[in-house]
Formats: C-alpha cells, sequence, structure tokens
C-alpha cells in the first residue's frame, strides 16, 4: 500500500519483477484504475534498515530517525538481539533508544533494570514506562518521537502493540498476554505499517522477530557498532587488527581489565565470523 499526498492509499506494485522498497520509501506511482497503481521510482532514501543471513534479506524500513527497541520486565529479552539491534543502528546511522516496559511488574524489576543498566552505561538512552500507563507513555516516551520517524523493534511478547495503542489511539493493534510457562511471547504483528502520530512525527510497527543476521556488514561497521570499542580503535599494535587473538590490542586490554564485557566481545567474535561466511 502507497500513501499518497492528501492520505489517501492505492494497492500499488513494483514494475516488472524488482520489489525494493521498504515501508517508509518515498515513491513515484502511476495510477492505474481507481484504486491501484505502478511503483515507477523509488527515490533516494536516507538510510535502511534490515537483517539478512545466508539465505535472505529482511527490510524492516526505510528513512528512520529513531530505532525503539522494545524489552519488557518480563518474558526475558535477549542481549544478543539487542547487540545485534544496536549494531545494524549504527550502520544505518540511526539513533538507538531502549524501552523497558512492564515496570509495573515490580518484583521482577530490579533484575531487568540491572541488565538495562550495562546498555546505559555504553551512553543509551533508556526509557522505563509501563505500557498499562498511558501518563507514563505519553509523558516519557511521545516527546521523544514528535517530528520524527520511529521504528518499534522488539521480541514477541515485549508489549509493543500496547505502546502503539497508546501512541496512535484508535490503531486498535492486536494485543496478547504471553505464556509464562514457556516465558515467550506470541507473534501479534503480521506486517510492517506506518502511522502518524497525532502530535506530529510517524511510528512504524514491526512484527516480533527472534533472530537478527547481520552477515551484509562489512568488518569496520561491524566493529564500529560497539559504543565501548569505539574510542580505541586506531591504537592496537598492528593497523589491521581484528580484535580477536594479536599482542597489543587495546580492544582484548580493555576486555581483561573489565572495561568492556566478555558477553559483548563475544557477540562481536560471533557477527565477525558471520560476515565471513
Amino acid at each position: 500500500m502507497v500513501e499518497l499526498a492528501d492520505g489517501s492509499v492505492r494497492k500499488c506494485f513494483p514494475r516488472g519483477k524488482k520489489a525494493g522498497a521498504a515501508v517508509g520509501d518515498n515513491v513515484i506511482i502511476a495510477p492505474q484504475g481507481t484504486d491501484d497503481g505502478v511503483i515507477t521510482q523509488q527515490l533516494e532514501r536516507r538510510n535502511l534498515l534490515y537483517r539478512s543471513d545466508h539465505m535472505r534479506t529482511k527490510l524492516f524500513a526505510a528513512n528512520i530517525d529513531l530505532l525503539l527497541i522494545v524489552v519488557a520486565v518480563e518474558p526475558a529479552f535477549s542481549d544478543e538481539l539487542i547487540g545485534r539491534a544496536l549494531v545494524a543502528a549504527s550502520s544505518a546511522n540511526i539513533q538507538p533508544i531502549i524501552v523497558l516496559n512492564k515496570t509495573d511488574l515490580v518484583a521482577a524489576l530490579p533484575e531487568a533494570q540491572a541488565r538495562v543498566q550495562q546498555l546505559r552505561r555504553l551512553g543509551l538512552t533508556i526509557v522505563e514506562l509501563s505500557a498499562l500507563d498511558a501518563e507514563h507513555v505519553n509523558t516519557r516516551l511521545l516527546p521523544l518521537l514528535r517530528g520524527r520517524t520511529s521504528l518499534l523493534l522488539g521480541q514477541s511478547g515485549m508489549g509493543k502493540s500496547t505502546l502503539l495503542n497508546i501512541l496512535v489511539p484508535g490503531t486498535n493493534a492486536f494485543t496478547q498476554t504471553h505464556s509464562t510457562a514457556l516465558d515467550a511471547g506470541k507473534h501479534t504483528t503480521t506486517s510492517t505499517r506506518l502511522y502518524h502520530l497525532p502530535a506530529g512525527g510517524n511510528i512504524i510497527d514491526s512484527p516480533g522477530f527472534q533472530n537478527f543476521g547481520l552477515n551484509h556488514l562489512s568488518p569496520g561497521e561491524i566493529e564500529r557498532g560497539f559504543p565501548e570499542f569505539v574510542r580505541l580503535l586506531g591504537q592496537c599494535r598492528f593497523y589491521n587488527c581484528t580484535h580477536l587473538h594479536e599482542p597489543g590490542c587495546r580492544i582484548l586490554a580493555a576486555m581483561e581489565a573489565g572495561d568492556i564485557t566478555r558477553a559483548r566481545h563475544n557477540l562481536y567474535a560471533r557477527l565477525l565470523e558471520e560476515s565471513r561466511t
């Protein structure tokens, strides 16, 4: 679907077999009949957030200002998926914000806060709220979104649809409680869609994801996606240091000193290996 300047929408198809447009892209269309159209040109985009592995590529959205990575006190969220999303955001020059949802679950809140505190130390913005409290959402999150295009991203069960229903009243995005027995969410959004915020700006909702391949990134893009690495880059003994085993590596020295966590370095090593396959 393509939204026109007057707010109406048309079901549009790419010309030929090409299908490269993503939600958030600006395109030129040629109307076909009263409701359909053909995409004749895709205009230049500022950025594109996507994931890829050796099998396929999945587009999230284009022309994004903010990436809202939604995690929750319950069910448990994946540190690795967050780390991968942060590297992807860095490569596309998109500002990430971590949204810790379900802070009303006070018994499990301290553990979740301790986990996101590690991200706060990296210089990331953390917004804590309960999507069950509309005032919480509107006072803590909405001011950051005005006049910008934001993408909601997160695993299933984190409460993205509940947040969306508050930010864009009348959306009626389907919500579902997570399975306590499995400690996992169920997919409630099946397609990516852009909504206009009443106070100005846009927000894009995307389906929950359980993997985030970054095979399309170069080694340089991967290392720059780790904020704790950036200040040390260029200080290693060897100019082509991979930060995996070389003597005189400032990244490895920082890890041994406790300034870089072993878990984060292990993620870096996995991403580097994936980029070579």
